[in-house]
């Protein structure tokens, strides 16, 4: 005789209780164990699918579980082992046809279910992965697109701010249990930890950025700020801020030189007029830098405007240049040009010598000087950064609370990459196409002096 429960025979307990299986009785059973499959509830309560019918959990006894049919009309059950590996009795008859098509709708369900609890993608991501090895034939049975969006996002709670709008006392503080809240207002939260700032004490050279995707719908961007630590930019601060005016940033800078004294030797931004008139009333005596990747988006969009895509040529920072540069370009290029001069270098003036001011300054986006002091020319890294972290959180204006923790896991991450330079540990190179490149252009800004100036052009081109 064999046991139900575990084929040892008259040694299993099972077996002195009566119940005792012949070897036909035996093979049916190892068959009936290959054909169930178990779900879930909502509320996580056991389900089983057999010979295309689909049961929930009734009662259970000390040797087996009690399953009626899903249907509430049916007087339909079964029995299984108490693991939900075999059936034991039963099935006892339905009063409907088995419905086979539904149990990959309920498969599908608990795996975009897992999906959302366990990953942050978009939910339109999780559905779409998953859907794309659902069967065909049961796609009649499918709810639709957007009941399941929803069962998605039921899975994602946003977690709860205080009566105040205030964060919780829980993302507060880092994973390794420092402060990380330096101010908090409705127009401006900004994270970081004492550590952070001691850290950009130390570094003489800051880069700013913002972005906006991720940032949440009571605010307009997060605005970060890094500093070059030990040839490393890393991510120090990171502010909500509720607009993009001068004041918007005079507030974020201004809570950050009240904590500590500051002093910083350059600033490197984009060309956004309230930043660079925020940085130069708040910081007059450092060096204020435009990006050079946003300098040449700036230049590229206006070639793209004026349609001289296929006629580009590297544009130079000196005005001396500007001439010799000027004199290669068609006359369908003026309008092109005139924008430079006004934008960038200043129109020549009608009467006298010299030029008119430009929108932008020379100083502020001519980069020689960082050339040859080795320091970055864009902020092409804060721009990797903002764009890896934008798919770290994977949605579109998260909560405070959301981001929160996000920003939380890189600080953990960055805290990490801190503690390893200053025990001594190199940091990642760069790659080596790139470090090629910077030589290239070093040895240049190096020569400038001893080389014609058409030859200095055309080997920065």
């Amino acid at each position: 005789m064999f046991c139900k429960e575990c084929y040892f025979g008259s040694r299993c307990q099972f077996t002195t209780k009566g119940f005792g299986l012949s070897l036909d009785d035996i093979l049916g059973y190892m068959m009936s164990t290959q054909a169930i499959k178990k779900f879930k509830t909502e509320k996580g309560k056991d389900m089983l699918s057999y010979e295309g019918y689909i049961y929930t959990l009734e009662r259970k006894t000390d040797v087996k579980l009690i399953f009626r049919c899903q249907r509430r009309d049916c007087k339909g059950r079964c029995h299984t082992n108490p693991t939900m590996d075999a059936i034991l009795s039963g099935p006892t008859e339905h009063c409907h046809a088995p419905t086979p098509d539904l149990v990959p709708v309920f498969e599908l369900k608990i795996k975009i279910k897992a999906r959302a609890a366990e990953t942050e993608e978009f939910p339109s991501t999780i559905l779409h992965s998953v859907m794309r090895s659902f069967p065909l034939d049961a796609a009649g049975q499918l709810p639709r697109g957007d009941t399941l969006l929803r069962t998605i996002r039921r899975q994602r709670p946003a977690p709860s701010t205080n009566n105040d709008k205030q964060l919780p006392d829980n993302l507060k503080q880092t994973d390794r249990g420092e402060n990380f809240v330096l101010h908090e207002d409705e127009k401006l939260i900004i994270f970081t930890t004492a550590t952070n700032l001691s850290v950009l004490k130390t570094c003489k050279h800051w880069f700013v950025d913002g972005t906006f995707k991720v940032c949440p719908e009571d605010f307009y961007q997060m605005f970060t700020l890094h500093g070059l630590y030990k040839s490393q930019v890393i991510p120090l601060l990171y502010g909500l801020l509720v607009g993009k005016k001068t004041t918007d940033y005079d507030h974020f800078f201004r809570q950050i030189m009240d904590d500590d004294d500051f002093d910083p030797e350059t600033i490197l931004s984009d060309f956004e007029a309230a930043t660079i008139k925020s940085i130069n009333s708040l910081f007059p005596n450092i060096v204020h830098k435009g990006c050079l990747f946003h300098f040449g988006q700036c230049i590229w969009r206006q070639i793209q405007s004026h349609g001289l895509q296929k006629n580009t040529k590297r544009i130079s920072h000196v005005i001396k240049a500007f001439d010799l540069i000027a004199d290669d370009f068609d006359d369908d290029a003026d309008d092109f040009l005139g924008y430079f001069e006004k934008t960038w270098i200043g129109e020549s003036k009608k009467r006298g010598i010299g030029r008119k001011k430009p929108l932008f300054t020379i100083e502020l986006w001519n980069v020689y000087d960082r050339t040859v002091a080795n320091l970055p020319r864009s902020n092409n890294s804060i721009e990797g950064w903002h764009n890896a972290f934008t798919k770290c959180v994977a949605i579109v204006h998260p909560s405070v609370s959301k981001l929160t923790e996000k920003i939380s896991r890189e600080q953990s991450k960055f805290e990490l990459d801190i503690a390893q330079i200053r025990q001594g540990q190199e940091p990642k190179p760069k790659k080596l196409k790139y470090r090629k490149l910077n030589e290239r252009i070093k040895r240049l800004a190096d020569d400038y002096h001893n080389l014609d100036l058409g030859e200095y052009l055309k080997g920065l081109a």
